[in-house]
């Protein structure tokens, strides 16, 4: 009764959207937690193999589909696993070891724009307009911010963070927009589960060709707690919570999650690392986040018009929980910004590029 009034009330939103803020925007910090113990490809590989596993037998649950059956739902998943899991989350976690979590989530902030920039490169019909690279000028000014927040922000280690963290950023959003003309039929769950496997493949690899080793991983209750909090709240929990907000708000919505995981990471940081970032990187998020908005001005102007008409309408009970066996598809995306393969709801248009 509770719940259905909430959802009703329209605070249901509002609600997952807030809690799907902090898993993404404290898994950030508990990376930084979990590279004091364990190597950061080794951390990032097993982490996505259990995740993937897990969330392989939630696909098995809800779809009627556990495998890629042709040339194209083989190239998402590995357009998904190779960019959108090990290219983007091996220099995140390599990133985090020279930069805290909250100056990071900062920085992979941006990939929702760099989606925007290289979709209007590579894609005829999502051309960047003149106030698209307005946007993409102010996230990249916010970036320099947070880089150099203080003259000793010319560090050389925080610039070298930064700067993975930012390539972990272009990934994800080359990622996003190969992945876009591939719009196969492999149920969202299970393309999901194998982007998660194939990625972490791809880590564990990668991981002895730069020399980590499983003899050095430091077995501690702060190294487990990390990992598991990593591996079923950040991202099979906050996976679930995704897609069931993608079903009710719509990607441009969703989008604005990334830029709420900086706020929470900063303020974790704060709190169990004791960790205060410069008034400089503040300055610098809201210049990212003003750069999304004029990228996506027209797409947010719709969602406010619709906003009121929401609030009043009942809303459904979540489609994914009452409806197991329904089969969602792949499609376009938005970018996101922890762990997963994005869904775009609405169609894209000739004139998206202005948006």
């Amino acid at each position: 009764m509770i719940r259905r009034a909430l959802f009703r009330s329209g605070y249901g939103d509002l609600v997952l959207f807030s809690i799907l803020a902090i898993c993404w925007g404290t898994s950030f910090v508990a990376i930084e937690i979990g590279l004091e113990y364990v190597p950061p490809l080794l951390f990032a590989g097993l982490r996505y193999g259990v995740a993937g596993l897990i969330v392989f037998g939630y696909a098995a649950v809800v779809t009627d589909r556990l495998r890629p059956v042709d040339r194209t739902e083989w190239l998402s998943v590995g357009v998904a696993g190779l960019f959108l899991i090990a290219f983007y989350h091996a220099l995140l976690y390599v990133g985090e070891l020279y930069v805290p979590g909250a100056i990071a989530a900062t920085v992979a902030s941006t990939a929702p724009i760099l989606t925007a920039a290289f979709a209007g490169a590579i894609l005829p019909r999502e051309r960047l307009s003149s106030a698209g690279v307005v946007g993409l000028v102010l996230g990249l000014i916010g970036v320099v911010a947070v880089v150099r927040p203080s003259p000793a922000g010319l560090d050389t280690e925080l610039l070298l963070g930064a700067g993975l963290v930012f390539g972990a950023a272009i990934a994800f959003a080359v990622g996003t927009v190969l992945a876009r003309p591939l719009d196969a039929g492999l149920p969202l769950e299970t393309l999901q589960a194998w982007a998660m496997l194939v990625g972490a493949a791809v880590l564990l690899v990668g991981a002895p060709l730069r020399g980590e080793s499983v003899a050095a991983i430091d077995v501690t209750p702060t190294a487990l707690l990390s990992f598991t909090y990593l591996t079923l709240v950040s991202s099979v929990f906050a996976f679930l919570l995704y897609f069931q907000l993608l079903d009710r708000s719509g990607p441009t919505q969703v989008a604005l999650v990334g830029y709420a995981e900086p706020a929470v990471a900063i303020g974790v940081s704060w709190v169990l690392l004791g960790y205060v970032v410069d008034s400089l990187t503040i300055l610098g998020l809201v210049t990212i986040l003003a750069g999304f908005a004029v990228i996506k001005r027209r797409r947010l102007a719709r969602v406010l018009e619709r906003r009121p008409e929401m609030l009043r309408r009942p809303t459904a009970v979540i489609r994914t929980l009452r409806n197991p066996t329904e089969t969602r598809r792949s499609s376009p995306a938005e970018a996101r910004t922890d762990g997963g393969v994005p869904r775009d709801t609405e169609a894209v248009s000739p004139e998206s590029s202005a948006d």
